[in-house]
């Protein structure tokens, strides 16, 4: 299917690995223009090698910005071109008991997870808005519906999310500009897969039955029953960047391996 995406541009933050390195290659490989953007320059430099490399001719650049730090977020903003596409994945996570989360975590878990997509799309929007094309993406988690309750932080977040697609939604009635927002499921990224070897090297057990372990105790309900692939995740990303779905708008569209007992 051509999801008629050659010459759009589009930017996607915290895309050095993981599912937002998934949607840029996905992006990529339709033909689109893909500004990656990561913390650091030597983390944007080795994914566009890597990118490169998996789609010979693909037109890919980096931008290197901190979410946490506003001062680098702005700077961004200055360096990038017309956007049609905005997918806002940065995202951190911490495993935490609620009792010892600190208002400095609080702050930083926010900065990241909903104040990036906040001052990414106070800036791009508009824009979308007055050419009258565009599409703004929120990669947000079944943990914004179903808050665990060992990284309520994170959760809340990944609930503010829906709310600021949601609400973005609203200001597009009339316009071929839509907003949607994707709510995952256990995924494995590169940090879940760093923080499972982990936890795995400390049972002293496989990183395989670890997996195992983790999804059974935190969502024994998966129709899925195993975590799903960052890959899994692009798909429906891309299409959603598509033309062809300009009648979707204001949706939060499952991609939770069936986690998620609740009809949103």
């Amino acid at each position: 299917m051509d999801l008629q995406l050659k010459g759009k541009t589009a930017f996607i933050s915290g895309a050095t690995q993981g599912i937002g390195f998934a949607i840029a290659t996905q992006l990529l490989k339709e033909g689109a223009h893909v500004i990656i953007n990561g913390r650091t320059q030597q983390k944007i430099d080795a994914a566009i090698g890597q990118l490169m490399q998996n789609i010979p001719g693909a037109s890919v650049s980096g931008i290197a910005a901190d979410f946490g730090k506003e001062a680098e977020v702005n700077k961004l903003l200055a360096q990038l071109p017309e956007i049609d596409i905005l997918v806002n994945n940065v995202g951190i996570f911490a495993l935490k008991d609620f009792e010892s989360i600190e208002d400095s975590e609080w702050q930083a878990m926010f900065d990241v997870n909903v104040m990036s997509g906040v001052r990414l799309s106070r800036a791009l929007l508009p824009k979308m808005l007055n050419r009258n094309w565009g599409r703004v993406i929120f990669i947000s988690s079944e943990s914004g519906v179903n808050v665990p309750g060992n990284m309520i932080h994170y959760g809340i977040t990944k609930t503010a999310m829906l709310s600021l697609g949601n609400g973005l939604s609203k200001l597009t009635k009339g316009t071929a500009v839509t907003v949607n927002t994707i709510l995952g499921g256990p995924t494995y990224s590169d940090g879940v897969a760093t923080t499972v070897k982990h936890i795995a090297q400390a049972n002293n057990t496989s990183e395989d039955d670890m997996k195992t372990a983790i999804l059974q105790g935190t969502n024994p309900h998966s129709l899925l029953q195993r975590f799903i692939a960052p890959e899994e995740i692009s798909g429906i990303t891309a299409y959603l960047c598509s033309p062809l779905a300009a009648a979707i708008n204001g949706a939060a569209l499952r991609v939770d391996g069936g986690v998620l007992n609740t009809v949103l």
